[in-house]
């Protein structure tokens, strides 16, 4: 007989499997705003609630959430997008001040197995500029449109000839 012990470990190894929701956690700067991307795998189909929050000085101030209430410092400076697992926060007008450890927290609705938390530590003078092609992911739906109508274009230049 297999001890007891064997029979056991399986459990946390799945448990911990089920939990990787949060891949990863960037920060970037985009002009004069902060961007900090939450990626992570969606395990279930259920609605997810998020915050992104900062701990400086050792207080926690909540810059937006669908969990709890974002603080006023930050309600109108803050914004976020949500793309497929990918969680987009834009934190405007970003300066020295609003440097710490910025925070990235999902929860699915009814699922049990704890809030899922990932930490970033941003200092301005460290930040790398955000890439290009994610600023036109932000800012021009009109070439994403230009690109889905290619083929298009394409199918009536063959039909012309």
């Amino acid at each position: 007989l297999p001890s007891p012990s064997h029979l056991c470990l399986p459990l946390p190894v799945l448990q911990v499997a089920h939990c990787q929701m949060i891949r990863d956690l960037s920060a970037c700067l985009l002009g004069q705003s902060l961007r900090v991307d939450c990626r992570y795998e969606n395990k279930t189909s259920n609605p997810l609630t998020y915050e992104f929050s900062i701990t400086k000085d050792s207080r926690k101030h909540v810059i937006h959430s669908t969990i709890s209430v974002s603080e006023n410092a930050y309600r109108s400076r803050a914004n976020v997008t949500m793309h497929k697992n990918l969680l987009c926060l834009y934190l405007q007008s970003f300066t020295t001040t609003d440097e710490g450890v910025y925070t990235c927290e999902l929860k699915a609705t009814n699922d049990y197995t704890g809030n899922q938390i990932k930490n970033i530590t941003v200092i301005k003078d460290k930040l790398e500029k955000c890439a290009g092609f994610s600023l036109l992911i932000q800012n021009t739906s009109w070439l994403l449109l230009l690109l889905l109508s290619l083929p298009l274009l394409q199918a009536v230049d063959f039909v012309s000839l």
